[in-house]
């Protein structure tokens, strides 16, 4: 199943944020956040939408169910602004291409906005689903790095980089 949309993250994605906010969903991103963590999260992808400088969205299936979240966000990577793309779903929605097809999605938003040249995404070394979808939506491997996520706390993760000048 690949038949979804993404829509502008909203005041009332609360809810899919804190069903997104588990041991199994978060064990590759520092583990699940607090409750007041997870508020200013929401909060944050609320505004962002006003920045210009990204935007978080809801990944959609067809009948409206919100199933998870994409979206991308500038950031400097070696000495250059580029795109970060993060994405989650839910466990009953994994594994049918849901995320490969929101990052693309969401990859075409940014591509769009002729912007930064380049986006990335930075997944665990030991996350193979997350590896995979960036695979399947066209990033190139460019190796392993060290990756601050959450803050403080650093990760191997692979850097995969998609150019959205193509």
């Amino acid at each position: 199943m690949t038949d979804v949309r993404i829509e502008p993250w909203r005041e009332d994605d609360l809810d899919l944020l804190r069903r997104l906010n588990t041991p199994e969903i978060r064990a590759h991103t520092g583990g699940p956040e607090t409750e007041e963590q997870v508020v200013a999260r929401h909060g944050r992808y609320v505004r962002f939408g006003d920045t210009g400088q990204g935007r978080m969205y809801a990944v959609v299936l067809p009948d409206g169910a919100r199933v998870g979240s994409v979206g991308y966000w500038e950031r400097e990577w070696r000495d250059q602004r580029v795109y970060e793309l993060g994405w989650a779903i839910l466990p009953g929605w994994q594994g049918r291409g849901l995320a490969t097809a929101a990052v693309r999605a969401a990859v075409a938003v940014a591509r769009a906005r002729r912007t930064h040249r380049y986006a990335h995404a930075y997944p665990s070394v030991d996350n193979a689903p997350s590896n995979a979808v960036c695979r399947k939506a066209g990033f190139t491997l460019l190796g392993e790095t060290e990756f601050e996520f959450p803050p403080g706390h650093l990760m191997r993760s692979n850097d995969w980089r998609i150019d959205l000048t193509a």
